[in-house]
Formats: C-alpha cells, sequence, structure tokens
C-alpha cells in the first residue's frame, strides 16, 4: 500500500470518527428543542386551564348567589303568606270577640232587668202584650203581671241562646224563624228587642232588605226605650246606604246622634256620617 492511500485511508478514518462523534450531539440539540417545545405547551395548556378555572369559579359563585337570593325570596314568599293566614285569624277572633262581647251585653241588659223586676215584687214591671209599645205595662191595664219563675227564666234564655247560635253559624233563614218564635212565646222578654234586631240582621244577611228594613222598624215601633232602639237605626242606616240612598242614610245617622247622644251607636253614626260626607 502506497503512503497515498495510508494517507487517504486515515482521512476517511477521522471524517468518520468526526461524524460519529457529531451525531449525538446534534441529536442531543434537537431532544432540548423539543423538551422545550413541550414545556412552553403544557405551560400554555396549564395557563388556559387556569383561566377556564377561572371562569368556572365565577360561575360557581354566581349560582350561589343566585340561589341564595332565589331561597330569600322564597322565605320572604312563605313570611308573607304567614302574616296573611295570621291577619285572617285576628279578624276571625275579633269578629268572635265583638260577638262574645255583644252577648254579654244582651246578657248583663237581661239580667239587670230581671234583677230590677224582681226587687220592684213584680208591681214596677208587669209583662207587656206582644204589642204593647212600652215595655212593662200591660195595654188593657196597669194591673202588675206575675213575674216568671225560674224554670220560666231558664227556658227562655235556652230558647234565645238557641236562636243565637243558629245567627254564629250562618244559618240565617233558622235564626230568624227561631227568633220569631222567641218573640211570640216571650213578648215580655228584656230580650224580645234583641230578638227582633237579629231577624233584621238576618234578613240582612240574607240581602233580603225589604224585610231586614221592615224588622228594625218594627223594634223601633215595638220598643223605643230598648237599649237595642239606636242599633236598630244603624242599621237601618247601613241598609239605606248599601240600596245607595246616601240622603237617607245620613239623615238616620243624624237623628241618631240628636236621639241617643251617648249611646255607642252615636258613636258609630258620627264616624259613618263623616265617611258619608267625603
Amino acid at each position: 500500500m502506497s503512503s497515498r492511500d495510508t494517507a487517504l485511508r486515515g482521512a476517511l478514518c477521522a471524517a468518520a470518527a468526526l461524524t460519529a462523534i457529531a451525531l449525538p450531539a446534534r441529536a442531543g440539540l434537537f431532544d432540548d428543542d423539543e423538551a422545550r417545545r413541550r414545556i412552553e405547551g403544557l405551560r400554555q395548556e396549564l395557563s388556559q386551564q387556569g383561566k377556564d378555572n377561572e371562569v368556572r369559579i365565577q360561575r360557581l359563585e354566581e349560582s350561589i348567589r343566585n340561589i341564595g337570593v332565589i331561597e330569600l325570596v322564597r322565605q320572604l314568599d312563605s313570611l308573607n303568606a304567614e302574616i296573611a293566614r295570621l291577619r285572617g285569624q285576628i279578624e276571625v277572633l275579633t269578629n268572635e270577640n265583638q260577638q262574645l262581647q255583644k252577648r254579654q251585653r244582651d246578657f248583663y241588659l237581661d239580667l239587670d232587668s230581671r234583677m230590677k223586676r224582681l226587687e220592684g215584687g213584680g208591681s214596677s214591671s208587669p209583662a207587656p202584650s206582644s204589642d204593647a209599645s212600652t215595655p212593662g205595662f200591660s195595654p188593657q191595664a196597669s194591673t202588675p203581671v206575675r213575674a216568671p219563675t225560674r224554670e220560666e227564666q231558664a227556658r227562655e234564655t235556652k230558647a234565645y241562646d238557641a236562636a243565637s247560635n243558629l245567627f254564629r253559624r250562618n244559618d240565617f233563614p233558622a235564626a230568624v224563624e227561631a227568633f220569631r218564635t222567641f218573640v211570640k212565646d216571650y213578648p215580655s222578654s228584656p230580650l224580645a228587642a234583641n230578638a227582633g234586631y237579629w231577624i233584621g240582621i238576618s234578613y240582612a244577611n240574607m240581602r233580603d232588605y225589604g224585610k231586614a228594613m221592615a224588622a228594625q222598624q218594627d223594634v223601633l215601633t215595638k220598643y223605643p226605650q230598648s237599649p237595642k232602639a239606636p242599633d236598630a237605626m244603624l242599621a237601618i242606616a247601613a241598609i239605606q246606604a248599601e240600596q245607595g240612598d246616601n240622603g237617607s242614610a245620613r239623615n238616620t245617622l243624624e237623628d241618631i246622634i240628636a236621639r241617643y247622644p251617648g249611646s255607642e251607636a252615636a258613636g258609630k253614626a258620627r264616624t259613618r256620617l263623616a265617611t258619608l260626607r267625603r
């Protein structure tokens, strides 16, 4: 082999060795670039994921806030419904209390009348006939009439209470019949005027204003001195106003104030009169 060939072979070997050395270095360089790209990609992915998470968290917070508002509205609606229910109960209780007070007044009026009759020995308050204009005296004569026995008084009270219970149950037709029977059976009772008044009120509740008016006028005709007389006039004024006759209603209210100035009905008449004048 010539020296030239030897030199050529040496050069080729050296080149091959250099090539072998350079290839791993280049491959390593390419690996670093890929790793950087992947790292950068991961960073971008993580960044985007973070942004997405923030959006999701905001949406979740908004949903939580909205749920809180909805729950608050629901609770407010529930409270309003409860308040309305309680107001209804208060109205019912107020009405029942008024009826109870009225019944107590009727009872004490009845008791007071009977006590006076007993204290007077029957001489000052004999029972009148059904058409007597002045309670306590018979139209035929001024001779005293026997005072009712305790058993008769018990039957009388029981009959009145039975009619009152029908009224409280809103069975107005039956209440009318019961009160009429009471007035027929006990025309001289201190509660006869009361019974006549509730007959009128029962008819008014049935919207039979003609009979309601007639019943209250009957109370005024037969029992002008009864504590129920101003109440009867007040009922007449209410019927007149209900029928649109405000002029007559005003006249009746003014008459109540003039004839019974110290009565409870007069106070109500003043209030209603002020309303009608507006």
